[in-house]
């Protein structure tokens, strides 16, 4: 019966991982070897899947916003009957525009929840044209570049493209 229970719980396999390092000198080459491939192969699976994507969620922010912005321009036309011009820019949503066509039914706080127009991921602002040559007005981030066109990271973002 001992002789039974001594084989089942025979720990031969393990005695290796519970011997002292200097009784057992150390890793061999092999185990090494197996360690770096392991490793490497996990790197390979993993690293694809993280670069890139803090540009990515950069453009997403800024796709947000632009559509937080169109939401803020909408009350503002509801309650004005109008969209700030160019000159008074988004600032208007923030504070009242004291320049132009004043409007007459300016909620009080504005229409931004923040009290100010934030800039895009890459800290550039974002441009603002009423009206616009595509729609009522336009709203465009320049990218990481800053500069108009580009691909990639330097993509345009722009209101009449977005879903």
């Amino acid at each position: 019966m001992k002789s039974n229970l001594r084989k089942l719980f025979q720990l031969e396999p393990f005695t290796r991982f519970l011997t002292p390092l200097k009784k057992r000198g150390g890793f061999t080459l092999i185990e090494l070897m197996v360690v770096i491939v392991i490793l490497s192969i996990l790197a390979v699976y993993v690293a694809p899947k993280l670069v890139g994507r803090e540009e990515q969620a950069k453009q997403v922010k800024a796709r947000v916003d632009i559509q937080g912005l169109e939401t803020a321009l909408k009350l503002y036309k509801l309650d004005n009957g109008m969209y700030p011009t160019t000159d008074q820019g988004l600032e208007a949503l923030v504070e009242a525009p004291e320049s132009g066509k004043v409007p007459k039914n300016w909620r009080e706080g504005g229409y931004i929840e923040k009290s100010k127009i934030s800039k895009d991921p890459w800290g550039n602002e974002y441009i603002y044209l009423c009206p616009g040559s595509h729609d009522d007005y336009d709203i465009v981030s320049y990218g990481a570049d800053g500069d108009p066109g580009g691909e990639n990271e330097n993509k345009d973002i722009k209101s009449w493209e977005l879903e």
